[in-house]
């Protein structure tokens, strides 16, 4: 029987270390575990099935006739659609974390209180600045992007497909998108990171390091577009107008969900609808370390992961000091 791996000093709870990544990456492959992984990433009560289900209703009930011209209307239309998807996600995970007190501080990771106050703040405070920068920043720049891409596509400039063409890729394609958003975040999370990029755009996001649902899309406008820049794979990758909502939407929310401090939602005692993810809490409070995501492992290629072990907290130590030194 293994010993229990010894728990890091201030955290409030701590899911099972060390941490995993995906074993779609892990020679030699396991079939098991790689069915394992989707199955528990995607079944039965996921986050990815509920935005794939938005992403559908957003497309059937809440998307305007996109004409081959730019026009004020259905451009509007969108961004108030985007404001009110975000307000209700980011707003109600709040309320029901922290205003309501849902369940306590059950699955809670950081014991600390979000911050009521600080020079630090464009507005003075954690939540009216996170809130700022989201909705007026992050939602502009999201629906700036996916009119752009439905545009495109309504010109003929952009590959759609439909269903019809192929309902196996058709499919794919939100099977992939977390894998993409992954590969993505993590060189874009990279470049954030060097000096001059960090001290003028990336430290309003890092102002948060006891994260809260308003804190994941609290964004500089350069990183809003660096980040959901990542959407430009669909200029190359045919795609139906729904996958263009569900990636945006997936980069977006899911911003949210993993910034909420909590791992997941508690039913019953049990963790019904898993949301944050301790591997990112991680990286805003010890900084130089899970640039990315678990879907693609390269901050295990490049000595960054931290797997939530004592361990690999003091070679963290060591990283930071090499990097600051």
């Amino acid at each position: 029987m293994s010993e229990t791996p010894e728990r890091l000093p201030g955290w409030s709870h701590m899911p099972d270390v060390p941490l995993k990544v995906s074993p779609f990456f892990e020679f030699p492959l396991r079939p098991t575990a790689m069915l394992g992984w989707l199955w528990h990433s995607w079944f039965l009560i996921t986050e990815r099935l509920i935005l794939v289900a938005l992403a559908f209703a957003t497309w059937v009930w809440l998307q305007p006739a996109v004409p081959a011209e730019f026009s004020f209307g259905w451009m509007i239309q969108i961004w108030l659609r985007n404001l009110a998807i975000m307000t209700v996600v980011a707003g109600g995970l709040h309320l029901y974390f922290y205003r309501w007190r849902g369940q306590g501080d059950r699955l809670k990771f950081d014991p600390r209180p979000l911050m009521a106050n600080g020079k630090q703040f464009t507005l003075g405070g954690q939540i009216r600045d996170n809130m700022f920068w989201t909705l007026a920043s992050g939602v502009t720049v999201w629906s700036l992007l996916e009119i752009s891409l439905f545009w495109l596509q309504a010109r003929g400039i952009a590959p759609v497909m439909q269903w019809s063409d192929s309902p196996v890729w058709f499919t794919a394609v939100f099977l992939l998108v977390p894998i993409w958003e992954s590969f993505w975040f993590y060189w874009i999370h990279r470049l954030l990171h060097w000096p001059p990029l960090y001290r003028s755009v990336h430290s309003l996001h890092h102002r948060n390091i006891n994260v809260g649902p308003w804190s994941g899309l609290s964004m500089h406008p350069v990183e809003h577009v660096l980040f959901l820049g990542g959407v430009v794979i669909f200029l190359v990758v045919p795609a139906h107008p729904v996958h263009v909502i569900f990636l945006l939407q997936y980069f977006c929310l899911t911003a949210a969900t993993t910034h909420s401090g909590f791992e997941g939602v508690v039913m019953g005692d049990k963790n019904r609808l898993k949301l944050g993810t301790f591997h990112h809490q991680m990286h805003h409070r010890y900084f130089e370390c899970n640039y990315g995501g678990l879907e693609v492992p390269w901050d295990k290629l490049f000595g960054s992961f931290h797997d939530g072990t004592i361990e690999a907290n003091e070679r963290m130590k060591d990283r930071r000091k090499r990097i600051m030194g």
